[in-house]
């Protein structure tokens, strides 16, 4: 298998995302990591799969979407890291430096991980989108404090880019009783 593919799709309407969602998800085989209602009053769906069939299956959420669609992404090669971290299965073995990035998009958030998670070793623990932040999303990585850096500095300079940066911050030696309460960040 090669290196899988991500999408989400953004919708105005609860409705027509949960009917895209049944659509495209019935268009090609693709696993949903996420679908559900966001803040506010929004619904997201996150999929990954094989290149060739996310590509299909996003096309489809497009076109059922129609003018309801909000905003859209398509990452081919997405890093590992980033499917466990969106759906909070990340095994960290031993914590280091942490970095953390706040986005006031969704889509930002997910290629800006993407782009931290392929700038160094720094591993992501987690990545929360949009429900319960109302809309905003964030992810942290963990690792050497340089690799962290590294990491931090490429996610925030796209976010930044793009406009949607809301912080992004790094504790070089985090405290054991953070890292103990850790899960929800």
């Amino acid at each position: 298998m090669s290196d899988p593919a991500l999408a989400m799709i953004e919708f105005k309407s609860i409705a027509r995302g949960i009917i895209a969602t049944d659509a495209l998800v019935k268009k090609a085989p693709c696993k949903i990591l996420s679908s559900n209602p966001i803040c506010p009053g929004k619904y997201l769906v996150v999929f990954t799969g094989e290149v060739a069939d996310v590509d299909e299956s996003l096309k489809e959420g497009l076109a059922i979407g129609g003018d309801l669609v909000i905003n859209s992404l398509f990452l081919p090669q997405v890093h590992l890291d980033v499917i466990p971290a969106i759906t909070a299965t990340t095994a960290i073995k031993e914590f280091g430096a942490i970095g953390v990035i706040e986005s006031f998009s969704v889509a930002s958030c997910v290629v800006g991980a993407d782009l931290a998670a392929k700038a160094s070793d720094a591993k992501l623990v987690e990545m929360r989108l949009a429900n319960g932040l109302g809309g905003k999303a964030y992810f942290v990585i963990t690792g050497v404090l340089a690799d962290v850096e590294a990491s931090i500095a490429a996610a925030k300079y796209y976010i930044a880019s793009e406009g949607l940066l809301v912080t992004a911050e790094i504790i070089p030696s985090p405290h054991p009783d953070l890292l103990a309460k850790g899960g929800y960040w």
